[in-house]
Order: structure tokens, then C-alpha cells, then sequence
């Protein structure tokens, strides 16, 4: 199992929470917001909540959009986006109609419900997926598997064969993808129990 997993500190989110996670799987993480760390890292995990348009701000102020760049793809180091940092891996965001770090050829956009009554936005709580490829994130998770979901946009790829699982709300939508190195859940694992901690197993285990 890996040793080295950097956790990247760009003042978005609860880090902390995700590094619980990790430490109750017996895997020790450090977060971080050093080029060097990032760039010598076994794993590396991209999480997020808030705006995207700041998460990019932050990351350019902190001179780590080259160092992931470099890690990601050429390196191809291993990287999980979660909730918004699997957003900052698309092309761009409705979300304040900024570019994002085009890792994936997708687009990030806002719940458009109809029936807002039933179909709250974000969309909070418990949800299902629905498990379209196989993936080794997916490993020993069950169809129809339940995740804690918080986010009011969706990330829309444009090549199908990426995506590993969809979510219904109102409408289907993409909950996490794949390609090559590269992955991403819109849910969070951190706060879904036991099948979070499987997931987090498995992409350490890559």
C-alpha cells in the first residue's frame, strides 16, 4: 500500500476529514502545498468545497498549477478529484465562467431542476450510483451502492468512456470518472461510510 499520499492544501475544504479517513485505513497522508511534495508523491489527492472560480485563484496564487501539471500528466501520478476538485479537472465551469485545469475534456454545470419541491439544489444527502464501467475504484463496491453527495454542479464530459458512475437526481448526472491516471467522484468517500472507505482503499491501492 502506498506510503507517500499527498493531500493538496489550496485553502479549499476540510482536509483534515479526508486524512481521518485515510488514517482510519491505516494509511498516513500529509497535506500539503509544496511543488516538491506534489511532484514526489506516490498518490495525490485533489479535494474541494466552495467556489470554483476561487479554488483556480487559489491554485494560480500558489504557483501549483505547473506542479500538478507536471505530476498528472506527465508523471502520471495517480490523482483522485473529490467533489470540487473533480470540477477543477474539467476544461471550464458555469461557476464563475472560468477555465479550469483540462485534464478532461468536460464541462462543469449547474442543476438546472425542474421540480424544485422534490429536487432541492445542491442536491444534499445520501444518493445511489450506478456503476457503467469497470473501474478499479469499483472494486468490491456493489451496484446501487449509496455515497454523501454536496454540490449544486455536475460535470458534463463530452467522451462517454470515461465515466464509471451516474447518479439520478431528477435527471442523471455524472458522479465519477476515470482516464488513465486520472480520477475523479463527485460524491464524497470521506463522509460515505464503509463503501467510502473501500473506494479510498482501492485508489490507494493502485
Amino acid at each position: 500500500m502506498s506510503s507517500n499520499i499527498v493531500i493538496v492544501d489550496y485553502g479549499m475544504g476540510n482536509m483534515h476529514s479526508v486524512k481521518k479517513a485515510l488514517k482510519r485505513l491505516e494509511v498516513e497522508a500529509k497535506i500539503s502545498s509544496s511543488s516538491n511534495e506534489i511532484l514526489n508523491a506516490e498518490k495525490i489527492i485533489l479535494l474541494g468545497v466552495g467556489h470554483f472560480k476561487k479554488a483556480m485563484e487559489n491554485l494560480k496564487e500558489l504557483n501549483l498549477i505547473n506542479p500538478l501539471n507536471e505530476a498528472v500528466l506527465l508523471k502520471k501520478i495517480p490523482i483522485l478529484g473529490i467533489c470540487l476538485g473533480m470540477q477543477l479537472m474539467a476544461n471550464k465551469s458555469e461557476e464563475g465562467n472560468v477555465e479550469g485545469l483540462g485534464w478532461i475534456d468536460a464541462e462543469i454545470k449547474k442543476f438546472n431542476v425542474k421540480d424544485t419541491i422534490t429536487y432541492k439544489i445542491p442536491h444534499i444527502g445520501w444518493n445511489s450510483i450506478n456503476i457503467t464501467k469497470d473501474s478499479i475504484m469499483m472494486k468490491e463496491i456493489p451496484e446501487n451502492a449509496e455515497f454523501y453527495f454536496v454540490h449544486s454542479y455536475y460535470c458534463s464530459p463530452k467522451n462517454r468512456d470515461c465515466i464509471v458512475n451516474e447518479t439520478h437526481y431528477e435527471d442523471n448526472f455524472v458522479s465519477a470518472f476515470e482516464m488513465e491516471n486520472i480520477f475523479g467522484v463527485q460524491y464524497h468517500p470521506e463522509k460515505s461510510h464503509d463503501n467510502g472507505s473501500i473506494l479510498l482503499k482501492n485508489f490507494i491501492n493502485i
